[in-house]
């Protein structure tokens, strides 16, 4: 079979155990980002455009700037439930999706965007109900010439994006998690929830230890005011 680079659709998705996305629904990404050494979060530019949250498997789209012909096909192959990512290389030129694609997805049961381009119709999207995540907004309309693929791995917010990935988005940004890290990274991060929670009650107690400020700074190399030995005079 003669493979056509840059306009090939691969149909088949390998994706994470339902309950095992599921667990990670309710938690902050900010909380599970900490697990990862901050290396997995899309860049800050990647926005929310309402605060329904966002979890589900990754579909990958990868198009040609202001194109969105393989973005269409992505919205008749997902399934309910998967997150569709455009990987639309940042650009703002032209807009990727608007509000009839959205409704014909929601139809669909898709369970989200992350689209590293361009939206339009933006007051009909926030409405909507839908996780919907963009770079940005603009009138202007997309074309439909193609070339693109589905389902490879793209890069999306700086992040490289496999299909399948597990993606958990909230009003911080969006965090990407390997299916293979996901059992002990859901483990840690309910953990850092209840730790944080435990700290919130320990702030209105007035009772939050804050030793570890001074002992990093001591830690650095800083001197104290209070440390310092008092000046002699010379008699």
């Amino acid at each position: 079979m003669v493979s056509n680079i840059g306009m090939r659709i691969f149909s088949h998705i390998s994706r994470p155990p339902k309950a095992l996305i599921d667990g990670f629904a309710g938690l902050p990404v900010a909380n599970i980002a900490d697990n990862m050494n901050r290396m997995s979060c899309m860049d800050a530019k990647i926005r929310p455009i309402n605060d329904v949250p966002l979890l589900g498997p990754a579909f990958t789209v990868k198009s040609r700037p202001g194109d969105n012909l393989m973005l269409h096909k992505a919205l008749d192959l997902a399934q309910p439930g998967d997150i569709v990512v455009v990987d639309a290389q940042g650009d703002l030129t032209n807009s990727i999706m608007g509000e009839l694609m959205a409704l014909w997805a929601k139809q669909r049961g898709i369970g989200g965007f992350i689209i590293d381009g361009a939206i339009r119709d933006i007051g009909a999207l926030k409405k909507m109900g839908m996780p919907i995540y963009a770079a940005g907004v603009t009138p202007a309309g997309p074309y439909k010439d193609g070339p693109g693929e589905l389902n490879v791995s793209v890069v999306c917010g700086g992040v490289v994006v496999h299909p399948g990935d597990i993606l958990v988005g909230d009003e911080d940004g969006i965090v990407v998690i390997n299916p293979r890290d996901a059992e002990i990274l859901l483990e840690k991060s309910r953990a850092k929830s209840r730790m944080e929670h435990k700290v919130v009650e320990d702030i209105s107690n007035m009772a939050w230890d804050r030793t570890w400020v001074d002992q990093a700074l001591r830690e650095r190399g800083v001197v104290f005011p209070f440390e310092q030995k008092p000046k002699t005079s010379i008699e």
